[in-house]
């Protein structure tokens, strides 16, 4: 009986590409592993009104980890616009899978390594080496909005003297979106980080906010960090607004190690960082909890691209890698890594978006030809 029982979501678009690339490098590292096809994405949404079916639910529950590959997404009102016929005008409404996945598993860690490969021709500074961790269920992405803005919510929000600009809004004027934090994900986030920076030897740990502005829930995330910060004298603490540090990330790349943001803020400070070693071709990520974790790349399902066997499939290794790492299979994670490493650095396979012709299944067997 295999060691491991591996959830495999391809999803939409080039996901379906870049997991069958993926399942290329596994299945060569000999990775002892029972791989389970389940259903995501925006065909279920069409066809059943559920991107992400029960079953599917069910079936991440009998395995050990999954690997995740890219799904579409669309805003609301167009999502109801393509339902199947039979499924319009029941009150559907469209949510992303993904985000239902780390709420529905609690996998409240987005772990975001960008690592610049040397001979990656899109790096955008040799040797920058970023961790980031984003807090992957709260903030602004906890999914409690508001449009028409209810009466008695509006009543609630009234006792908040900053409310007064728009006390004579009609109600189906305002849109409303929360960004909940409570002490315990801000606590459990931070933690992770620090955990990962003194366990890896790394230098530092800045959190990413805008308490200057975003007082209480900003407030909230800088105390906490402080606090933990205290128990880990052995890694240095910094503190930037999310705006500087899109900017120092971009001056001064090296000057950082590991970040820690909410979910909105880590959501941008990555993709950022992503850009900077060599694009979302490259950014990989962990959506892990205490009990279960989802790997995936973070670039979206480009339907363009589609059935072309064009994208780059490098992301997907890397959160192939990080699976790995997480299962405790760390030396396979290194042989992988290597190999991915040295074909970058070579030079010979390189995908559209790195100036070459090789395909997505090239990359694969050039990576595994290393093994």
């Amino acid at each position: 009986m295999p060691k491991y029982k591996i959830a495999v979501l391809p999803g939409d678009g080039v996901g379906v590409e870049v997991v069958e690339a993926a399942l290329i490098i596994l299945k060569k590292l000999n990775v002892d592993a029972e791989y389970v096809h389940g259903n995501i994405g925006w065909k279920f949404w069409c066809s059943e009104g559920n991107a992400l079916p029960d079953r599917t639910i069910k079936l991440l529950k009998e395995t050990d980890v999954c690997l995740f590959g890219a799904i579409t997404s669309k805003p609301k009102e167009d999502a109801a616009k393509e339902l199947a016929p039979s499924l319009q005008g029941k009150g559907l409404s469209y949510f992303s899978p993904i985000v239902r996945l780390r709420q529905e598993f609690d996998l409240y860690t987005n772990l975001r390594p960008c690592k610049a490969y040397p001979g990656n021709p899109l790096n955008y500074r040799d040797n920058i080496d970023l961790v980031i961790f984003r807090e992957n269920t709260e903030g602004m992405y906890a999914g409690v909005e508001f449009f028409p803005l209810p009466q008695n919510v509006k009543d609630a929000l009234m006792t908040h003297p900053k409310m007064k600009p728009f006390k004579d809004v009609p109600l189906n004027e305002i849109a409303l979106s929360t960004r909940i934090m409570t002490r315990k994900g801000c606590e459990r986030i931070v933690k992770a980080a620090f955990d990962y920076a003194r366990k890896n030897k790394r230098r530092s740990v800045t959190v990413v906010e805008k308490p200057n502005v975003l007082r209480e829930t900003g407030g909230l995330m800088l105390g906490v960090s402080r606090a933990i910060a205290r128990q880990y004298p052995d890694v240095e603490f910094k503190e930037a607004n999310v705006d500087a540090m899109c900017m120092w990330l971009v001056k001064n790349p090296h000057d950082y190690d590991v970040l820690v943001a909410e979910n909105l803020f880590g959501d941008i400070i990555s993709d950022l960082a992503a850009q900077l070693v060599g694009g979302l071709g490259f950014a990989s990520a962990g959506n892990i909890g205490d009990k279960y974790a989802v790997f995936e790349p973070t670039h979206g399902s480009a339907p363009k691209y589609a059935g072309m066997y064009k994208v780059n499939p490098i992301a997907t290794f890397l959160a192939a890698k990080l699976m790995l790492e997480w299962l405790g299979e760390t030396s396979k994670a290194q042989i992988l890594e290597g190999a991915l490493a040295e074909v970058i650095k070579e030079g010979k396979v390189r995908t559209y978006d790195m100036g070459g012709t090789s395909t997505t299944l090239d990359t694969a067997k050039a990576v595994a030809g290393k093994f």
